[in-house]
């Protein structure tokens, strides 16, 4: 008799679950739901299983869950063929362009420079189909502040990308502004945008986290943890505070009783793809002595 091993086993009733729930569903809906619950390889299993016409969506998918799996070459396939379908949509190209990134962080050096190379001209491209796409226009800032100049990167680029997001989202441009300024070490200018952002968008509890994480870096660790304290009231439930204080207060060397029990907590709390993984907090939960 062959024995599954409880790991499989609990997949395999998830995906059982999913192919049944909710009645009428799509193969896409059902992929959706595990990739939603971060059950990637089911996910994937419910899309290469599907009788259904694969369209840029449902390559999209496979290919967000071969990412976080951590497999980029198969995800660039999806990616491709995400393309294929639907050349217009930035959002596939801007994927597609973390996708080489992430390859490019783990190749060897001869390979790496071709690879992020790949990363900015479909980020670029990304950003050409649609200059409102935040998150690409943000991913692209990233490879330009972070690249050196022989692979495309470089300040004023990012600075010029910067005022293209000024109408759109004023508060991200604040932000953006903020990152320069820090690559140029001038402290205070980045601070002082960081506190622009958050005037732009008090509710958005991300840009506290940003000006949080910024002063802890400079050493300001009481207005740091007054700055999380106000994104907790902003959004007491909110999973990316917990995470960041916690990821912040380990980086200092400081409240590491309070980071333990801040991870403990995150632990116990049900993920989506967008949050930091659980490995990510066992491994800070480790470094923490926990």
């Amino acid at each position: 008799m062959k024995i599954v091993a409880m790991g499989d086993a609990v997949r395999v009733l998830i995906l059982s679950l999913a192919l049944v729930l909710p009645a009428g569903a799509s193969d896409l809906e059902r992929a959706q739901r595990l990739f939603d619950r971060t059950d990637y390889r089911a996910a994937i299993d419910v899309l290469s299983a599907s009788g259904e016409p694969k369209n840029g969506p449902a390559w999209q998918l496979a290919g967000r869950s071969w990412y976080q799996l951590g497999d980029f070459k198969k995800a660039i396939d999806s990616f491709e063929k995400a393309i294929e379908a639907e050349p217009a949509n930035s959002c596939y190209h801007n994927w597609m362009g973390r996708a080489w990134g992430r390859r490019a962080e783990i190749a060897n050096p001869l390979s790496a420079p071709g690879y992020a190379s790949k990363a900015r001209g479909y980020f670029e491209k990304a950003v050409a189909l649609n200059p409102k796409d935040q998150e690409a226009a943000s991913d692209l800032l990233s490879y330009y502040l972070d690249a050196p100049r022989f692979l495309g990167g470089g300040l004023d680029k990012a600075a010029a990308l910067a005022e293209r997001m000024k109408a759109d989202d004023p508060a991200e441009y604040h932000f953006a502004l903020a990152r320069i300024a820090e690559q140029r070490k001038q402290w205070d200018l980045a601070e002082g945008q960081l506190r622009r952002a958050v005037e732009l968008a008090p509710k958005q509890v991300g840009r506290i986290v940003d000006l949080a994480r910024f002063l802890a870096r400079r050493g300001k660790h009481h207005e740091s943890d007054s700055a999380f304290q106000l994104a907790a009231k902003v959004d007491p439930a909110n999973k990316a505070v917990i995470f960041a204080r916690a990821e912040t207060y380990i980086a200092s060397g400081r409240n590491v009783d309070d980071a333990r029990k801040l991870l403990q907590q995150y632990l116990q709390l049900p993920l989506g793809p967008d949050d930091p993984s659980r490995e990510e907090a066992r491994r800070l939960l480790r470094k923490a002595g926990g």
